[in-house]
């Protein structure tokens, strides 16, 4: 009898067990599983295949997932001469936070990616009220192009450049407060000879956008720094 029941319990413990492994064996792969097939090469290239929450739109910014999936209201149209961006409804119209997304898109190294943000970002600026609707915005606005300044790559880095001065002839004054954010990464840039120059147009242009108060707080982080006034 006791063979029996030493048998039977063996059997009954058996299944236990079997199940138990495959409740528990397969949660800790499948997080891994879900992740690894994510960053093929070909993925990469193919916008339809990018998952927003996938590995690449991490290494990048999320920019080409929203551009995948339609979120971007403006497209590249190829010119023989010039690319021009079209939008599907006037930018006037747009919720103006696509601001965000456009200068989230100014890290990305992939066309049309590139052209759509640049483009995309310089001409909702020019939209009519453009001033009193970037303005709420700045607070959000200055970590993400503060990150395209931050960025090793240099055009990543002439592109956030690009857009700052951009946003601060449409705000003006609005932005010095977030100025000293950003300084610090362009400090860094005028002690390389490829982008002195630029640097420094970049800095006269944003004390002149700035007024008065900007050149304080420009010299504050950098010294060297010679006002366009003097």
């Amino acid at each position: 009898g006791n063979n029996v029941l030493r048998m039977s319990s063996g059997i009954r413990t058996k299944p236990k067990t079997a199940v138990q492994k495959s409740k528990t064996s397969p949660l800790p792969r499948s997080p891994e599983s879900a992740v690894k097939p994510q960053p093929k090469p070909s993925d990469k290239l193919n916008p339809k295949t990018i998952d927003p929450f996938g590995a690449y739109s991490e290494r990048s910014s999320a920019f080409a997932a929203v551009y995948a999936k339609g979120g971007i209201p403006c497209r590249l149209m190829h010119g023989s001469v010039k690319h021009k961006l079209r939008w599907e409804c006037p930018p006037e119209t747009v919720p103006f936070d696509l601001l965000l997304t456009l200068a989230e898109g100014l890290r990305e190294t992939k066309h049309p990616y590139t052209f759509v943000s640049i483009e995309g970002f310089k001409e909702l600026l020019m939209v009519e009220g453009a001033s009193e609707k970037a303005i709420p915005l700045l607070p959000r606005l200055v970590p993400v192009l503060k990150a395209a300044l931050a960025h090793s790559d240099d055009e990543v880095f002439g592109r956030g450049l690009d857009a700052l001065v951009q946003l601060s002839a449409v705000v003006g004054p609005a932005l010095n407060d977030h100025l000293k954010h950003l300084l610090t990464n362009l400090s860094r840039r005028l002690m390389d000879k490829k982008f002195k120059e630029k640097t420094t147009i970049a800095l006269q242009k944003l004390e002149q956008y700035g007024g008065k108060a900007s050149l304080a707080i420009i010299k504050s982080k950098i010294p060297t720094y010679c006002s366009v006034a003097s």
